[in-house]
């Protein structure tokens, strides 16, 4: 792993500009639009430093068998803090056993800014996100872990949509272009004959203006995330989700296309040569918080509300187990992931930066 800080520094200045989180029009990723955010039951403040949902912003949490060093963590709301919550209300208690100060954000190209520029020691991003990073800074990201698998759905009242090929001459509504939504549907529509040309897509700037455009027009079609299709569907009930994104990935990717990975852990590499022990700490308590959110549902869900991931705990105990939180590393984690990586490869390969990741980004335990 290599000390590549001066080129993470250079390119913060461009973060923005890389292919994996591309802005729209004069939208952006960034961007919080107040209507979305109140209309809906999913809070989306711009950013939040936090340690636990309990804590207040920018305090550091020492667990009681932490070393000195306090790692600072990244994450998205959505699934991937879903699945950190539980740690961080461990490490607000001082029963974690690191030291952490964790970071929620609302935008994909925030946690890339961050991790680029040094203000984060480890990032949950989105997968095709990771491979970019990797590839711009000379190899100075490792992957450690999956985090998060399929979460996206097709959400509409229309019960005639059935597959992908149903979606011919319709207009789809998702979050920003050239984020994971986009990618997915993009090779999904190329992968049953279909180019973008057959299917309007309508880009917002986050999920949660995608679920208020659901409660106004009831017969628009959304690609969501989990769990704002929990969120989208909890205020119209005459939505469902009509197709499962990674049913559809399998359906056409065979073996080789891997499954439908969302999100990721990344470290800096350098990082991980200085602190080793402290970032193999924070990956098992990671796993430990995953299988949590998994194994008690209703629980985790208040964590989550408590966060602000999403205002309502009944919400979010709908929405977990359609979340797909997970912790897969090692060898599985590595060919999933490439595969995956590979998919987007050949339809694209600017959708990974540019060339397939070598062996040395991924962190084998």
């Amino acid at each position: 792993m290599k000390k590549v800080l001066p080129v993470l520094m250079a390119l913060a200045m461009t973060a923005a500009a890389l292919t994996g989180c591309a802005k729209s029009g004069s939208e952006t990723a960034a961007e919080t639009t107040t209507a979305a955010a109140t209309e809906t039951a999913a809070e989306t403040t711009e950013e939040e430093t936090t340690t636990a949902p309990e804590t207040e912003a920018g305090t550091e949490s020492t667990g009681a068998a932490s070393s000195d060093f306090t790692l600072r963590v990244g994450s998205l709301k959505g699934p991937t803090s879903m699945g950190l919550v539980e740690l961080m209300d461990q490490a607000s208690k001082g029963e974690a056993k690191g030291s952490y100060e964790f970071t929620m954000v609302t935008a994909a190209d925030e946690l890339l800014g961050k991790i680029v520029s040094g203000d984060l020691d480890i990032a949950l991003v989105p997968s095709n996100m990771a491979s970019i990073i990797f590839n711009k800074t000379n190899h100075g990201v490792n992957v450690l872990n999956i985090n998060t698998l399929g979460v996206l759905y097709v959400v509409s009242s229309d019960d005639s949509i059935k597959s992908i090929a149903d979606l011919k001459g319709k207009t789809v509504y998702l979050t920003g272009k050239g984020t994971t939504p986009d990618y997915a549907l993009q090779y999904l529509l190329k992968a049953n004959g279909m180019t973008t040309d057959d299917v309007t897509l309508e880009y917002k700037s986050e999920p949660t203006e995608v679920a208020a455009l659901l409660k106004e027009k009831p017969d628009a079609i959304g690609l969501l995330p989990q769990p704002f299709v929990t969120v989208a569907m909890a205020q119209n009930d005459t939505l469902k989700m009509v197709l499962d994104l990674t049913r559809e990935w399998e359906a056409v990717s065979g073996e080789d296309g891997g499954s439908l990975v969302t999100g990721v852990t990344i470290c800096r590499g350098e990082l991980f040569e200085e602190h080793s022990d402290a970032v193999k700490t924070f990956m098992e308590e990671q796993k430990a918080s995953a299988a949590f959110a998994n194994e008690n549902v209703a629980e985790t869900a208040k964590l989550v509300a408590a966060a602000g991931i999403i205002e309502k705990a009944p919400v979010a105990e709908k929405a977990i187990p359609y979340c797909s939180i997970t912790y897969i590393d090692g060898s599985d984690m590595k060919n999933m992931l490439y595969g995956y990586l590979s998919a987007l490869y050949e339809m694209d390969p600017t959708t990974v930066g540019g060339e397939l990741p070598t062996k040395d980004f991924f962190y084998m335990p």
